[in-house]
């Protein structure tokens, strides 16, 4: 890089760094106004009822239990979202039962906080439920240690279930109505990105494209065989939705033909037809399959999208599809990653918990930062000192981002939140008139929260302060504590929950990138291998699903990467090219099996063993190395042979270098 090139990309001397630019950069995501009506009225209306009943903090603790559903509620397909908002709310009670038993008790309030913080890091390492629930039984532990509550003892866990009840009742209104409305939008919505990702073959919108179809199908995935393995029996609507979601797998592997190789293909008739198909399925109507008008094909691409559509036609105008009859090469049917049987689920669960090390780690990690903030609290005097252990709390989450920028994005959140806290406090009468503020801040909440968590953290500051007013009627003294309080939260997660930990400095994003090169050759090696014809063709399939997935789950963590300070960040950044080029080995590696079961003629066997041994080389490189280096290759093989452009691909991932 030339002196000249690394002053064009040189920031000012007192531009912000580009890591807080990504963290403070709001997320394009929707605004989901069902759940912002469902927050305004759920925490709006308990503080009315407490006002009326002349209990006005058992309107606040209420009102908190549906603070905490609000924030749970994030799944779309309803048995899921009892779930998500329900099992969080019973280790919520959990919390808030043994804070309350240990307030005021000094010393072994610190060790049962200690513990707690243990064993919430600990299970928050399961999965997406766990997480929450790990959360909410710390956080309501700290509250209950940190405030008087209403006696007796079970009377603080039954208002907060309240809250929560009233949340999921909320939520379940539709469910009557539309009880597999979020599993139909689901699969039509996987339709709809890949209408998009056809009509942008060919372009270099593809890759955005790619991304969407493969979310897509992991959340459609997830809804549907979640639901699948609660229910006994056939379902046949269920089935019905399986099938539809099923027959998508042809015509993604046929895209990735079409994008590289295909003519026809890429007329915008294809994309048309993916759209009307999508509407088929989002309206529940069956009818009469129609005669489609596709265009000519040109070559085995343009064949393998055309056999696809026309077999995903089929299946979807279908009223009552046999999914047993489609498990076919492309289609393995609804085995592709169902979820194993609850008492499996279990096993698993309880192993991640107690034999694992990174459970035992983030455990450890949590434990330590809040008995540290514990023992600070009480060894100096702190207002309101509950506020930094559960800022400590929110900010220690890897599993929700970067702790790093976690941290300095609450501090930034807490900031804006309380010009808003300052004005209310300030300047808006007690009593009746929290009702109409709480219902205009709490829509803010669920609006606020998908666009980041600095955006989160300055929706829920000011509700947060009015519910505690309504606690301990401090009113405006309440500003400044929350925010000392917040900054010590934030300088303790720091210094002992990230400058002390290795891991934050070196984060294995190397190793999660080496497996993926990994499975990428086992990939080629079973879309090739052997005699050059592959192996079972069920196992190519369910091999590549699983393989899109763990590459989002790298693309992701690169990107969460992306926002932390050096060394991090830089090494992220300077490794992205490396997660692009692996994204379009499998492309072209599911482009190449399309075209050889279309008519192109199979690569020699060594050919495709010579690319799966220069993969493997890749990832040992990954491994071995902290830094890029480039490796200069060259693979033998037929420059007009259907591995063509998959043996390009390999070169040029190889050929990637590391900025200077």
């Amino acid at each position: 890089m030339t002196e000249k090139t690394r002053a064009a990309h040189r920031q000012p001397l007192l531009s912000p760094p580009e890591w807080l630019i990504r963290g403070v950069r709001p997320q394009p995501a929707p605004i989901r106004w069902a759940a912002v009506v469902r927050a305004s009225l759920a925490m709006a209306a308990p503080i009315a009822v407490g006002l009326a009943a002349g209990r006005p903090a058992y309107g606040a603790l209420v009102s908190m239990g549906a603070l905490m559903g609000v924030i749970s509620d994030t799944a779309d397909a309803y048995r899921m979202r009892v779930l998500n908002i329900a099992v969080p709310q019973c280790f919520g009670a959990i919390g808030i039962m043994l804070g309350t038993l240990v307030y005021g008790t000094g010393w072994p309030a610190v060790g049962v906080l200690t513990l707690v913080a243990l064993i919430s890091g600990m299970i928050s390492t399961v999965g997406a439920v766990a997480s929450v629930s790990g959360l909410l039984l710390l956080v309501d532990t700290v509250v209950g240690a940190g405030l008087p509550m209403p006696d007796p003892w079970w009377k603080a866990p039954l208002l907060l279930s309240l809250g929560g009840l009233l949340v999921l009742a909320l939520t379940l209104l539709g469910w009557p109505l539309r009880a597999r409305a979020p599993e139909r939008g689901a699969v039509a919505g996987t339709y709809r990105a890949l209408a998009e990702l056809l009509a942008a073959a060919g372009t270099p919108a593809y890759d955005g494209r790619r991304q969407d179809v493969t979310a897509a199908l992991n959340t459609a995935y997830d809804l549907i065989l979640t639901r699948r393995a609660h229910d006994h029996g056939r379902s046949g609507p269920l089935v019905r939705l399986l099938a539809q979601l099923n027959v998508v797998i042809p015509l993604v592997e046929a895209a990735a033909a079409a994008h590289l190789h295909g003519r026809a293909a890429r007329r915008p008739e294809i994309a048309a037809a993916v759209r009307d198909l999508a509407d088929v399925i989002a309206s529940g109507r069956a009818g009469a399959t129609p005669d489609l008008v596709l265009p000519e094909p040109e070559g085995p691409a343009d064949r393998a999208v055309n056999a696809a559509l026309r077999h995903a036609s089929g299946v979807v105008h279908h009223p009552d599809p046999d999914t047993s009859a489609d498990r076919t090469a492309a289609n393995p049917g609804d085995r592709l990653g169902r979820p194993a049987p609850l008492g499996v689920r279990a096993r698993r669960a309880a192993r991640n918990v107690l034999l694992t090390a990174a459970s035992w780690r983030y455990g450890l990690r949590l434990a330590l930062c809040i008995g540290l903030a514990q023992i600070l609290t009480s060894a100096v005097a702190v207002d309101r000192s509950y506020w930094v252990a559960l800022t400590v709390t929110f900010v220690l989450k890897p599993d929700f981002g970067s702790v790093f920028s976690r941290a300095v994005l609450r501090a930034l959140g807490t900031a804006v939140g309380l010009l808003t806290a300052t004005l209310v406090l300030g300047l808006v009468p007690r009593g009746w008139w929290d009702v109409p503020v709480t219902l205009v801040l709490a829509a803010l909440i669920p609006a606020f929260s998908a666009k980041g968590y600095a955006f989160q953290t300055a929706a829920i500051t000011p509700v947060i302060l009015l519910i505690s007013d309504q606690l301990n009627h401090l009113g405006f003294q309440l500003i400044q504590p929350r925010l000392v309080d917040s900054l010590i939260g934030c300088g303790i997660a720091l210094v002992a929950g990230y400058l002390l930990w290795p891991e934050s400095w070196h984060a294995r994003i190397g190793d999660r990138l080496a497996d993926a090169v990994a499975d990428t050759a086992r990939y080629v090696e079973c879309a090739f291998g052997g005699d050059g014809r592959g192996g079972d063709p069920s196992d190519r399939v369910r091999l590549r699903r699983r393989l899109y997935r763990d590459l989002s789950a790298v693309r992701s963590e690169f990107q969460r990467a992306l926002t932390e300070p050096p060394p991090t960040g830089t090494r992220a950044a300077a490794w992205w090219p490396v997660v692009v080029a692996v994204e379009r080995i499998v492309d072209a590696t599911t482009a190449a099996r399309v075209r050889v079961d279309h008519g192109a003629g199979p690569p020699a066997p060594a050919e495709a063993a010579d690319i799966a041994r220069q993969l493997n080389g890749l990832a040992e490189g990954l491994r071995s190395s902290a830094t890029l280096v480039a490796v200069r290759t060259a693979l033998s093989g037929d420059d007009r042979g259907v591995l063509a452009p998959l043996r390009q691909e390999v070169i040029a991932a190889r050929g990637i270098t590391s900025p200077q």
